[in-house]
């Protein structure tokens, strides 16, 4: 069976493979029988396998959801009644965080930094040693809006050295940056398996201390459905989800999980770090400038600034680009017109020069200039 293969530099759902694709082609079961309950079994081990995570020590809990099913589960489930959330935010993933806790009405700190900066570490520590019962300090690894990687490993020491524990976004960072839970200092982690993975939509899942999750049991309860404790208790009492699972979805994810341990994270991090590269070239001939500074780029998404040209429309370049088989998208940045390209997903170098044939053209028949021209600022 040939399917046809769409080039997607959208920050997720990924291109993925045919065989993860047509792993999907299976005969019906029933999710209670204990042959697929095995399979999740090995699936959740796998997910902790892939950031470096002791299994006796830390564990992977599947949901059925998107990405912010992740923040929802994490937020409401492991905050004590009388502690709060320090949410440091410079993006649109985690300003969703705090939209999380202001649903939900937790005590929460909403530490806000340039959505084109990392945020300040002393300002950080500054907050934690003011505030003494802040018991989750919460970041988003890689802000796909703008294409800015936090440094994770620093603010989650400073979370530790004040008695927290910290969480992190790793939605479109995790199965591409490589990521140790323990030298990162991380207590939980989260993505789905559409994005690094490279599998479908509709499986998420958070990785983290087993120990956490069991003192979060007599914590107060603000979800039935998005509540880590009894999603956990119930896998490991029955190796099932409390809920229906989204079926051919894990059978996807088993398949590109093998595809992922056998490209080896070293080998897939080398090959998104070439795909990027191959990006930022093709946009530097065209005369794309960058949103944020190249020393703080993720190494997986670019932001490149709309040019000042009266002939350009995004929608317009999207939907030539879009007829011939690669997806780009615009950027996630209030009164900042930007669009991205992703260097997510089953592509590789030759796939970018083949889109940036197709990209140039786009530009060429709207008759916007080349290279491309912005105002003095």
């Amino acid at each position: 069976m040939k399917i046809k293969r769409n080039i997607l530099l959208n920050p997720g759902p990924s291109t993925t493979t045919d065989t993860v694709k047509m792993a999907q082609v299976v005969p019906d079961i029933c999710p209670r029988e204990k042959e697929f309950a095995g399979l999740m079994k090995g699936l959740r081990e796998d997910l902790v396998g892939i950031v470096h995570g002791k299994q006796e020590k830390y564990t992977a809990v599947l949901f059925c959801g998107s990405g912010t099913l992740n923040i929802d589960v994490c937020l409401n489930s492991l905050l004590p009644e009388d502690k709060q959330i320090l949410v440091v935010n410079n993006g649109a993933y985690s300003s969703r965080a705090v939209e999380v806790c202001e649903h939900y009405g937790m005590p929460h700190i909403n530490l806000r930094f340039p959505i084109n900066e990392q945020p300040d570490l002393n300002i950080v520590e500054k907050t934690l040693k003011e505030n003494d019962n802040i018991y989750i300090v919460y970041t988003t690894h890689h802000e796909t809006g703008t294409g800015l990687l936090n440094p994770i490993r620093e603010i989650g020491a400073l979370a530790h050295k004040y008695g927290a524990i910290f969480i992190t976004d790793t939605t479109s960072s995790l199965a591409m940056i490589p990521i140790d839970i323990e030298k990162d200092n991380i207590d939980f982690c989260m993505a789905s398996a559409q994005k690094g993975i490279m599998a479908m939509t509709g499986l998420s899942f958070v990785i983290g201390s087993r120990a956490e999750i069991m003192k979060s049991k007599n914590y107060l309860k603000r979800s039935y459905y998005c509540n880590l404790y009894r999603q956990y208790e119930y896998f490991e009492r029955t190796g099932e989800m409390n809920f229906t699972p989204p079926v051919q979805t894990i059978y996807a994810t088993i398949q590109a999980l093998k595809e992922y341990y056998f490209e080896g994270e070293e080998a897939k991090w080398a090959r998104h770090t070439r795909v990027f590269n191959a990006i930022h070239k093709g946009l530097d001939k065209l005369g794309f400038k960058d949103y944020i500074k190249r020393e703080l780029q993720s190494g997986l998404v670019v932001a490149a600034l709309y040019p000042d040209d009266p002939n350009w429309e995004f929608i317009k370049v999207h939907d030539y680009c879009y007829e011939r088989g690669f997806t780009i998208y615009p950027g996630k940045v209030e009164k900042k017109g930007m669009f991205r390209l992703c260097a997510l997903g089953a592509i590789d170098v030759k796939d970018i020069e083949d889109f940036f044939v197709v990209f140039e053209e786009a530009l060429k028949i709207n008759n916007i200039t080349i290279p491309v021209v912005y105002k003095e600022s």
